[in-house]
């Protein structure tokens, strides 16, 4: 009996990694049926212990893995990372979405690319707000809001617009760059604040983030960056089968202008062929029923774009759709 168990378990490892290789890596995948996908891993499912790269670089600065207790603080963000398996998966999804947003901001205000990742632990990529009142994406309260150029009113928050914020983000971390010189350390002033951080390097004579004896949250920040930045660009190596088709796919849109108050925005969706929820999806910074536009101001909506599609139409145009994303060949 037990090696009729053995045997049988071998075969299904076999054929596992066989539905793998024809099914997933290969570069032009055979399509599979969705419960052929799901016990493939199932089968295979199991914890492990997670290997460190040889080393990694933040934003172009390396990371000291020689130091035990950074090498053990990034194992044990990477070990949370890997094995909460429902926030990963979300945000590796949401990612497909809102990364095309981000990313040329970053690029286009010489911001590392690498800070896409900083926006993942501030919010999971959605519109959240924090106990403190720290709102949207990269998480800002009011006042460092309006301070960076954003609007936020009853009416309007643009803490709740990716694209604004980004920029708004970029602006905060240009200024926090230009006073610490080290992008490594603009990460954890971005949750600690500049000031916070400059006392604790005179303070305990450091010179780089990995010197510093930080509180708790603000010692695991970089970590977590680090963790993420991992696993996107490695998924498979750490137990993430997602295939293309499974990611959120980019929503279609259009722009318009709006210089006049709107005083009903449900019957402005309506009079463009669309729910009011379907206009708050896609404007969230859109905080009230209606808009109010000041004498020489406009706004910006963004609605549904002409060839609007229904979600399966939307996953038809995804290329390569059943492959496994970012596997690595």
């Amino acid at each position: 009996m037990k090696i009729t168990k053995n045997i049988t378990i071998t075969i299904l490892s076999v054929a596992t990694l066989a539905l793998l290789a024809v099914c997933f890596i290969r570069p032009n995948p055979v399509p599979v049926s969705d419960r052929e996908y799901q016990n493939a891993f199932q089968i295979e499912s199991k914890n492990f212990a997670v290997d460190l790269p040889k080393e990694i670089s933040f934003a172009g600065e390396k990371v000291p893995l020689n130091l035990f207790y950074v090498r053990e603080a990034l194992d044990k963000e990477l070990l949370v990372n890997t094995y909460w398996h429902s926030s990963t998966i979300q945000m590796l999804k949401r990612a497909n979405r809102y990364f095309p947003i981000i990313e040329p901001i970053l690029k286009k205000n010489n911001i590392p690319d690498d800070f896409k990742y900083l926006c993942m632990i501030e919010s999971g990529l959605t519109n959240v707000v924090s106990p403190a009142g720290a709102s949207g994406f990269w998480q800002f309260m009011a006042a460092a809001a309006k301070t960076n150029g954003l609007e936020v009113t009853e009416e309007v928050d643009e803490r709740y617009d990716v694209a604004k914020s980004t920029e708004a983000a970029c602006k905060y971390l240009k200024t926090s760059y230009g006073k610490l010189k080290n992008w490594s350390l603009c990460t954890s002033a971005y949750n600690a604040g500049d000031g916070g951080i400059t006392r604790a390097l005179d303070i305990q004579q450091g010179e780089s983030y990995y010197d510093l004896n930080l509180n708790s949250e603000t010692g695991r920040y970089l970590y977590r960056i680090l963790a993420l930045k991992l696993i996107y660009e490695n998924p498979t190596g750490y137990g993430f089968y997602l295939r293309n088709k499974d990611l959120y796919p980019v929503i279609p849109t259009q722009t318009l202008k709006i210089d006049s108050t709107i005083v009903n925005l449900a019957t402005f969706a309506k009079s463009k062929g669309i729910s009011f929820r379907v206009l708050k999806e896609l404007n969230p910074w859109l905080r009230k029923d209606k808009l109010t536009v000041a004498p020489k101001k406009s706004y910006t909506l963004t609605l549904p774009d002409k060839n609007w599609a229904n979600y399966d139409e939307l996953l038809g145009t995804i290329e390569n759709s059943e492959a496994i994303f970012n596997a690595k060949q």
